[in-house]
């Protein structure tokens, strides 16, 4: 990708970044009374269902009953992260003692309403890279919780789309660029890319982006697989990418494993629903009293890698052994 393209996405990411911000509405963090429930707030920008249910879960395990211990309130912005801030305020309003959050845009929006009420991250991007903590070990401030080693598994889906079909060389990245945390992701995809060899066509789109357009560029470029970054608006909006996908009859990669189950051909990346049951400990932590600036920041220690082969058999596509037997869950 030229340098000119780079500085393209940048100055568009920065731009999109800027809108929305919160400002004046820190709010102290209210003393919990022994025999009142906690209030925790869950701040998403799609639909938080699966990942909420795995919180949930986390904090049953850990001895907490809704009602009598915790109450638990969730906001999400639909796919439009410019909404973010505004339900980060009125769950302040309620009020909350503890946020968590299920993605870079919600943890931004839940740091710029408050820097005293505690923000647990179900899952973000580069916790450190995006301002939101110190270091991983040392935090500093009121962010804590959990990172997804996205770029990472970024060159992870390029290495298996290239091991499944060796003979492509136009490769399609599609990106949301309103997401501040799809830039390390594309720098880790470009650096994999040069290595494979593969030419590489940026695919942009914002919160609620032309998928068909990009789709449609895509086909004009004659790209001959596709890699969809780690992004909640694309797992929001899998069945489209899937229809998209199969229209053009373009084999791509998902990081998250339920496009894969929605029929994507293949998805590898973070168990999320392991991240959200492990973000309980650290809101049992909080309500214990430890402090967010204390708490080291964990990563993933499990991944899913799902292979759809009805897919590739409607895409007329043999999927080496090699790399199914990578696979954690394969789709007959």
């Amino acid at each position: 990708m030229k340098d000119e393209s780079r500085r393209r996405f940048l100055q568009r990411g920065l731009a999109l970044g800027g809108l929305g911000l919160l400002s004046g509405c820190q709010v102290p963090r209210m003393a919990r009374q022994a025999a009142k429930p906690a209030s925790l707030g869950f701040l998403g920008s799609t639909s938080p269902q699966p990942y909420y249910d795995a919180l949930r879960q986390g904090l049953a395990e850990l001895g907490y009953a809704e009602g009598r211990d915790i109450n638990l309130e969730y906001r999400y912005a639909e796919g439009n992260a410019g909404r973010l801030p505004g339900l980060a305020a009125e769950l302040i309003r309620l009020p909350v003692e503890v946020f968590v959050t299920a993605g870079t845009p919600a943890t931004q929006a839940a740091k710029d309403a408050s820097s005293t009420i505690p923000i647990v991250m179900g899952s973000t991007t580069d916790p450190v890279g995006a301002g939101f903590a110190a270091s991983l070990a040392h935090p500093g401030g009121n962010v804590t919780g959990l990172g997804t080693l996205a770029p990472a598994t970024s060159g992870k889906r390029l290495e298996l789309l290239k091991e499944s079909l060796p003979g492509a060389s136009r490769l399609a990245v599609l990106i949301n660029a309103a997401n501040q945390g799809a830039l390390p992701q594309l720098i880790e995809t470009e650096q994999a890319a040069r290595g494979a060899g593969l030419q590489l066509q940026l695919l942009e789109v914002g919160q609620a982006g032309d998928l068909a357009g990009a789709f449609e560029a895509a086909a004009r470029e004659q790209a001959e697989v596709l890699l969809v970054m780690d992004d909640p608006v694309f797992t929001a909006r899998r069945t489209e990418l899937v229809e998209l996908a199969a229209r053009r009859r373009l084999p791509a990669i998902y990081a998250n494993a339920e496009v894969a189950i929605a029929g994507g051909l293949m998805a590898y990346g973070t168990d999320f629903a392991d991240l959200y049951r492990r973000a309980a400990t650290f809101v049992d932590k909080i309500l214990k009293g430890a402090r967010p600036a204390d708490l080291p920041i964990e990563q993933p220690t499990k991944f899913n890698f799902v292979i759809n082969l009805k897919t590739a058999q409607a895409l007329g596509l043999a999927i080496p052994p090699s790399v199914l037997q990578q696979a954690t869950e394969v789709i007959h």
